[in-house]
């Protein structure tokens, strides 16, 4: 759409994430650097899943959900627990940062990055469809980091 980008000091787009981030390993989300947030952007929101998911477990996998993250952020740090933010559910069924746990071969993580004209008031129970259809018509610029993790 843009000019907003996402990317991490720990993997290139479309490369191999480091084992650490993985659900098994020290499930901690990677570094994140945003750049180039558009003007009247009043939010990000950050979702990332598992295409490949859909074959072993019968949907696209849902690893993190964050909304109402700051437009000025520019950095995500490794483990990070947002203060301003608010985190939802994922489909291991917990708040916060699932890693990839991929059960049968290497699969793709989309981290996508949505830069939205409004603050979202949702509660914390809210999962990535919600959170999609609460953005529905709010969608500034979007932007996408692709990384694959090993099975």
């Amino acid at each position: 759409m843009g000019d907003l980008t996402l990317t991490s000091t720990a993997f290139d787009d479309g490369e191999r994430m480091p084992e650490k981030y993985g659900y098994d390993a020290e499930n901690v989300n990677p570094p994140l650097e945003i750049e180039n947030v558009p003007e009247g952007a009043e939010t990000l929101a950050l979702v990332v899943d598992d295409p490949d998911a859909v074959e072993p477990a019968g949907k696209v996998w849902d690893h993190w959900i964050v909304w109402n993250i700051p437009p000025e952020t520019t950095t995500i740090p490794e483990g990070w627990e947002p203060e301003t933010a608010t985190e939802g559910i994922n489909d291991f069924d917990e708040v916060g940062y699932g890693g990839p746990s991929p059960p049968d071969t290497e699969h793709r993580y989309r981290f996508k990055l949505f830069a939205l004209d409004t603050r979202l008031d949702l509660s914390a129970e809210t999962d990535a469809e919600a959170l999609g259809a609460a953005m529905e018509g709010h969608v500034l610029d979007r932007t996408q980091l692709d990384g694959t993790y090993p099975a």
